[in-house]
């Protein structure tokens, strides 16, 4: 079975006659989850179970859920997190251990929903210029200390069960943009982009999925990297990473074009899967089409992927919950 070469999302809490119509013929590789798909865990599980049913397949569900800013649900759903830079801050010496039980818990909190694929961890490092949109999402400036806690993220999801997407390849953190509504243009050479932005990604390259940026980096290739053969080949190549290479949503702004031909462009670059989100049925069917299936490689690495899925390791969420509030020094949650 050859997959659709594409992740595609609901416009609600259960499938419509129409969507379930869709995703059957399109089959997509996955499916992503926003705030308005959320109502409880148990509907929650049964929206999941549709999309399952749906392609015939114990599929991906994967969401955005970081904490801080970017969480698709909360309280009373699950924790409301503080935002990365904060969590890390607030560690200290500690970050490692904390960042590794935030998204262990993070990642039980998913497990009882059904969702078995996270966004997370986000890599990008934070700098003077990085914008608002992206910089307190950011763990940090150091690229190795970004790697080490990037590592223990990824090691909580994976251990809770859930298959991590390493974000933003091959770096986004000298946007100074917000690329749901513009398109960043970094003009560092490649040396020092090698150095820093970079070198996360090639620390993290064994992990089985990762996102492209929107962003242009114009000491390598005038084109967004989300559509450049030669971004794609240097992450490939340069970076080490061989997992599934997911796009970010191609609907933001950042990539402008009608979706199908964007769709089109990003798979010709060497991506593997393209995601597209907020879409009418009509726009998902045309970014299905266009996308098409999987080649060989991309259903390899697809597969790989969802070999990475395991049964959780047992958790005592008192005593973890106990062990980060104590490393953070009680505050561990938005007040």
């Amino acid at each position: 079975m050859t997959y659709g070469a594409c992740i595609l999302d609901a416009t609600g809490h259960r499938l419509t006659v129409e969507e379930k119509a869709l995703f059957r013929d399109a089959d997509p590789f996955g499916f992503i989850l926003f705030a308005r798909n959320i109502d409880s865990a148990d509907q929650t599980r049964a929206l999941c179970e549709d999309f399952r049913h749906a392609v015939g397949r114990e599929c991906f569900v994967t969401i955005d859920q970081e904490g801080g800013r970017v969480q698709r649900y909360r309280a009373p759903l699950g924790r409301n997190w503080l935002p990365a830079l904060d969590h890390v801050a607030r560690a200290g010496k500690d970050g490692e251990r904390a960042m590794y039980l935030r998204f262990r818990l993070i990642a039980d909190e998913l497990r009882n929903m059904g969702i078995d694929c996270n966004c997370a961890p986000m890599i990008d490092l934070a700098g003077p210029q990085t914008h608002a949109f992206l910089k307190n999402r950011c763990y940090g400036g150091d690229p190795d200390l970004v790697a080490v806690l990037g590592r223990a993220a990824a090691d909580g999801l994976l251990d809770g069960g859930v298959v991590p997407v390493v974000k933003h390849m091959p770096g986004h953190g000298r946007s100074a943009q917000d690329s749901h509504f513009d398109l960043p243009q970094v003009d560092t050479d490649l040396e020092e982009l090698d150095d820093t932005d970079f070198a996360p990604f090639r620390a993290l390259n064994d992990l089985p999925m990762g996102m492209t940026a929107h962003q242009v980096f114009r000491a390598i290739d005038p084109a967004p990297a989300t559509l450049s053969p030669v971004m794609i080949a240097l992450i490939r190549d340069q970076i080490g990473f061989d997992g599934l290479i997911m796009t970010d949503d191609i609907s933001m702004k950042a990539l402008g074009g009608a979706l199908g031909d964007t769709a089109r462009a990003a798979i010709d670059a060497g991506c593997d899967v393209v995601l597209a989100c907020n879409q009418s049925l009509g726009l998902r069917a045309k970014v299905a089409n266009a996308a098409g299936q999987m080649t060989p490689a991309a259903q390899t690495r697809a597969e790989a992927a969802m070999a990475a899925r395991h049964t959780p390791q047992e958790l005592d969420i008192k005593a973890a919950e106990a062990d980060l509030a104590r490393l953070m020094g009680g505050q561990v949650y938005e007040q």
